[in-house]
């Protein structure tokens, strides 16, 4: 599959913080999904991942906070990184 890359940004938070958001479009739906997206945002602290949202393939749309994963209702890139950043700052706000 020939996917095409529309964003990719690595952001730093702190010393030990940082996020990473890489999305791509991709010619057909991934198996799981009813979109054209592959997508991965994920927060790592401490070199692990705390948080990330992604649609592997199977799976289809779902996120995991910690050690728990719940299936995420995905509807369209802007409400994505809005719920991922809410996340991020709901983890930060517990720390």
């Amino acid at each position: 599959m020939n996917a095409e890359l529309l964003f990719r940004k690595r952001l730093g938070l702190s010393e030990t913080v940082f996020v990473e958001m890489v999305i791509w479009q991709t010619p057909k739906p991934m198996h799981g999904s009813a979109h054209r997206f592959k997508y991965r945002l994920a927060l790592v602290a401490g070199g692990v991942c705390v948080l990330r949202y992604d649609n592997e393939a199977g799976k289809g749309d779902h996120k995991h906070i910690g050690e728990c994963e719940a299936a995420y209702h995905f509807s369209g890139l802007d409400r994505l990184q809005a719920d991922f950043w809410q996340d991020v700052e709901n983890w930060r706000e517990k720390q």
